[in-house]
């Protein structure tokens, strides 16, 4: 399939800069593969559309403030302006892959630093897609540091002065059932649930079953070939527990829907699934890419938001509900101003 086949026409303006004033008041396009049908609706319907033994699937990633801006260091003074993005662990804490700006000048062998010194690092390698490594020296503990100087990852196509970023997004551009840090953006769909929300669930008899995956350089590592099945993605790790395991397998074997909150929670149910549909609870790595004519084994439903043209995640949307039927939703929901992206409204396939 050609890339190109996934591509849609989006208004800038439909590009939410900032979330809504409540988290459950996103609107929501539901979408029945059955049908070949969408609808209209609002996230606060969400609850209503489960029965009892259904199982709600999160991903409990917390992101942390991986987005570190410092300066170049050339023969002992400061020079010109730097970002870095901490990707992942390399070894220890003490070495860490990144995408650098600007990344030409940062070859094997620059030296950075950040928070007035307070992490002091080296190029030691340079990885593919622009990618850099870099070899931290720091005082103290790393991740308190990084906590301290770090900024929210936020995605480039949400333009704000960086000012506003920490007041406004280290508690929105979290989830509200964050708890194992190491994400470096959130996992989105999970960004619309609130306490009332999960009450409403609980409820009526529909269970939660709570993984980690953590939302690493795959997410939105771009697709730069030609025909999407020469893509291959980076790895992201992944964690189900036995508790977890058994409630979806339990659901599962009793008829009962399984539902994805996320692309995220998509792919490490996915990647752990047997060719029978049970899940094995594990802790690993996947670069699994899911596109069209992949086969779903785990999942029945998949709550997400909508995403960018020609980005691996339209394309495991696509693999879900079928690539006309999604463009075709999405053609809907740009007519109908619908919110788009990390701040946006959300899309419920069942």
């Amino acid at each position: 399939m050609r890339i190109s086949e996934f591509d849609y026409e989006l208004p800038d303006e439909l590009i939410a800069q900032e979330p809504l004033a409540g988290r459950d008041h996103s609107r929501m396009l539901v979408l029945d593969r059955a049908q070949r049908a969408w609808r209209d609706s609002s996230f606060a319907e969400f609850p209503t559309l489960f029965d009892a033994g259904d199982v709600i699937v999160i991903n409990n990633t917390r992101v942390f403030p991986a987005r570190l801006i410092g300066h170049r260091v050339v023969n002992g003074r400061r020079g010109a302006l730097v970002e870095a993005l901490l990707v992942r662990r390399v070894e220890g804490d003490d070495e860490w892959e990144v995408l650098a700006k600007p990344g030409r000048a940062l070859g094997a062998g620059a030296e950075v630093e950040f928070g007035d010194g307070r992490l002091r690092g080296v190029v030691t390698a340079m990885v593919e897609e622009g990618r850099r490594q870099i070899r931290f020296e720091y005082e103290g503990d790393f991740d308190r540091i990084v906590d301290e100087i770090g900024n929210t990852p936020l995605p480039p196509y949400i333009k704000r002065e960086r000012s506003e970023d920490r007041r406004l997004d280290e508690p929105r551009y979290q989830t509200v059932f964050a708890r194992q840090r190491g994400a470096i953006a959130a996992p989105t769909a999970g960004l619309h649930f609130t306490p009332r929300i999960f009450d409403e669930l609980l409820a009526r008899g529909v269970k939660i079953a709570e993984i980690t995956h953590h939302v690493g350089y795959a997410t939105f590592q771009p697709v730069r070939v030609e025909q999407i099945e020469e893509h291959r993605i980076a790895s992201e790790s992944y964690e189900i527990g036995e508790e977890a395991a058994a409630t979806i397998n339990e659901a599962k074997q009793a008829g009962n829907r399984i539902v994805a909150i996320g692309t995220t929670t998509t792919r490490a149910l996915e990647s752990a699934a047997g060719a029978d549909g049970l899940i094995r609870a594990e802790r690993r790595g996947t670069e699994l890419f899911i596109y069209p004519g992949s086969q779903f084994r785990a999942i029945d439903a998949l709550l997400t938001n909508f995403h960018l043209p020609q980005s691996s995640l339209l394309m495991l949307v696509s693999a879900f509900a079928g690539g006309d039927l999604t463009l075709g939703a999405y053609r809907h929901a740009v007519a109908q101003k619908y919110r788009f992206y990390s701040y946006g409204d959300c899309m419920l396939i069942v």
